[in-house]
């Protein structure tokens, strides 16, 4: 089942797979469709050899240039936005784009079928197939351009923050699906002595990316135990380093049986890491106030997702590091980020970088101050350290008293104007 789940998730994230199934598909089609179209004896297009040869050979010349064209500038966009923004977006969020791969599955579907098609030409014209090979011409081209005007919106830093902040949503609402409850309401901390037994990680040392918890929680019920994931996603697991600590009838549960009811790969993921796509927007935020790049505008619009995305944080209760069976009993310890590493990251390096520049300051000061009044009270301790932090930041990079008074104004816009 682990290699299951690895192989369906590369699956998911690689561009080559629909334009291979696409392949497939047009060798079933093309045979099915000439099939058919003996037995109609169609003559309705009224095309003859020499026609349908130029419609043949103007479609496999078009979509071949099509998809040359596609591939030669998705790899520099590649290039560009990962290097204007981060390299994180190009798994997570380029190759995984569906409409540019279905795009180049039609592509080479088109181009196969004319191929098909022209081998299949001689003295008879098959009337059927020649229409659906103009129909796949034309929907080509009209794909082509509509994917030219799709990646150049694609690659703005607007859209992308934009699809990593929604990415984010989900994986939040995923992983935190109760509403936020005030700390008297949350559990104690469960109290377990030393653990029976420790199951270590084997294979490559890798990063944590996914944990079947509903498989954990069953397994630790039959077994009338308890079973504790020592690293939280997102962590690097060396070889031999400890993975599992079982407590009480756990300690019965086979290892491979545990290690298979987690996933590791080369690099992190959003698939069940609520502070991946906090990671990605900030790296874009300093990213775009490093020096070489000096782009404050970029930064704000990245604080604008980190505010959403702590919006939805703060309304959800982040305490679950306890998971319980239907009974009750808890059978399974699986550390999740609280409030404070939530806050820490979104807020942290950002205004270490940016205090110095106005927009990053204001926009800070601004999401701070909205937080504060639209999250519960239990919130804001959190908020209000980093508020006192920013200020202490920005004394010390203003010295004249009214560049001081513009960097602590509240602003949303960054330089839109003083709020009120």
């Amino acid at each position: 089942m682990n290699r299951l789940r690895a192989a369906i998730a590369y699956i998911r994230s690689a561009l080559w797979f629909v334009p291979f199934i696409a392949i497939l598909l047009e060798l079933i089609l093309a045979r099915l469709l000439h099939g058919i179209d003996a037995r109609l004896g169609w003559t309705f297009m009224g095309l003859g050899p020499t026609g349908a040869r130029a419609i043949l050979d103007a479609t496999v010349t078009m979509t071949l240039s099509f998809l040359v064209f596609t591939f030669g500038s998705l790899l520099v966009a590649i290039q560009v936005a990962g290097g204007q923004l981060t390299p994180r977006i190009i798994a997570t969020m380029l190759l995984r784009d569906n409409i540019v791969r279905y795009t180049v599955g039609l592509f080479v579907f088109s181009m196969m079928f004319a191929i098909s098609a022209l081998n299949r030409l001689e003295t008879q014209v098959h009337q059927l197939v020649l229409l659906l090979a103009g129909c796949l011409a034309v929907m080509s081209m009209a794909s082509f351009l509509y994917l030219i005007d799709y990646a150049a919106r694609l690659l703005r830093p607007i859209s992308i923050l934009a699809r990593v902040a929604e990415t984010g949503f989900a994986v939040i609402e995923q992983q935190y699906p109760e509403p936020s409850r005030a700390p008297d309401m949350i559990a104690k901390p469960l109290k377990l002595g030393p653990p029976a037994r420790i199951v270590s990680h084997i294979g490559a040392s890798q990063v944590l990316l996914t944990v079947e918890t509903n498989e954990l929680v069953a397994m630790a019920q039959a077994a009338d135990g308890v079973v504790e994931l020592m690293p939280s996603i997102g962590d690097f697991v060396g070889r031999d380093e400890p993975l599992f600590a079982l407590y009480g009838g756990g300690a019965t549960l086979a290892d491979e049986t545990l290690r298979d009811a987690v996933r590791f790969g080369t690099e992190r993921t959003m698939e069940q890491d609520p502070t991946f796509s906090f990671r990605i927007v900030v790296d874009i935020a300093l990213k775009a106030l490093s020096p070489a790049i000096n782009d404050p505008t970029t930064a704000v619009l990245a604080i604008d997702q980190l505010h959403r995305l702590l919006r939805i944080v703060g309304t959800r209760h982040l305490s679950n590091d306890h998971i319980a069976d239907d009974s009750g009993q808890v059978r399974l310890i699986f550390r999740t980020p609280n409030w404070q590493d939530f806050v820490n990251l979104a807020f942290s390096e950002i205004r270490r970088c940016g205090a110095n520049n106005f927009q990053v300051a204001r926009r800070l000061r601004a999401m701070i101050e909205n937080l504060t009044r639209t999250l519960p009270a239990h919130r804001h301790a959190a908020l209000e350290q980093q508020m006192a932090l920013l200020d202490r930041e920005i004394e010390t990079q203003y010295r004249l008293p009214e560049d001081l008074a513009l960097a602590r104004g509240s602003d949303s816009q960054g330089l839109g104007g003083t709020q009120i």
